[in-house]
């Protein structure tokens, strides 16, 4: 056994100005508790909980001088599990009517409920989805 026990965070880029686009995805459409960030921080990160104490995602806004779309549609991803079928389908099913919705924080790309997932096939492969935060940042979500 390693050293390395969990993941105590996984950090996300945003465009400059929208942190509270990413209160409304990773906080009301996700779940996620928002949580404290250090005070001279407060404008340009963002820290949602997952796990109380522990696991966490920073959404960090950044310059978007001199990158390209391109730059957000990049596969490196967190990926989050979830404890059921169940839960997995009601989450894709509140990501889709966000994404359908063209609100404020909407995701960007949602896979479809009824419908293949959009990541590589094969049995190897859990059951999961995926979805691209209104930034653009790659989520997986599997049992």
């Amino acid at each position: 056994m390693g050293l390395i026990t969990g993941i105590a965070h996984v950090n996300v880029t945003v465009p400059p100005g929208t942190l509270e686009q990413a209160a409304k995805f990773y906080g009301e459409t996700l779940g996620l508790t928002r949580a404290p960030v250090p005070a001279l921080q407060k404008e340009t990160l963002a820290w949602f909980d997952i796990t109380p104490g522990g696991q966490q995602i920073h959404v960090s806004s950044h310059s978007t001088e001199g990158t390209t779309t391109n730059d957000f549609k990049a596969s490196r991803h967190p990926c989050f599990k979830l404890g059921s079928r169940e839960e997995l389908q009601e989450l894709r099913e509140r990501i889709w009517k966000h994404f359908e919705s063209k609100s404020e924080g909407s995701p960007s790309e949602a896979d479809k409920p009824g419908e293949e997932a959009s990541g590589a096939k094969g049995v190897e492969y859990p059951t999961r989805f995926f979805a691209r935060d209104y930034a653009g940042n790659r989520l997986e979500f599997s049992l």
